[in-house]
């Protein structure tokens, strides 16, 4: 529990649910990564993940890419941005687990 509330303390954007197992998604399985291929892997609609990859895209997170060899392909991209955030994220859960229950400090 500590470890998200020092999260939401960082000022790191608040990211919803979805969002995060978006990211954790693109970032953790090898792509390429569509639209499709996301809203199935999540068990949501494409609407939902093209709600998702908007606010993703705008924190630079996520990006859209154009299929070269097919233009009318999308596919969704990590970003140098993205991978800092869930460095950054997994040093965060990491540090937590290294210091003692009984050193942890709460406000």
């Amino acid at each position: 529990m500590e470890t998200l509330v020092d999260y939401v303390r960082s000022g790191e954007p608040d990211l919803t649910n979805r969002q995060m197992a978006l990211m954790l998604l693109v970032y953790l399985t090898p792509g390429p990564h569509t639209v499709r291929g996301l809203a199935r892997g999540l068990n949501v609609s494409k609407p939902v993940v093209t709600r998702a990859l908007n606010r993703l895209g705008a924190l630079g997170y996520l990006r859209r890419q154009r299929d070269e060899a097919d233009r009318r392909n999308i596919f969704v991209a990590r970003t140098r941005e993205g991978t800092d955030f869930l460095e950054g994220f997994g040093n965060l859960i990491d540090d937590h687990g290294k210091v003692p229950q009984r050193e942890r400090v709460t406000a």
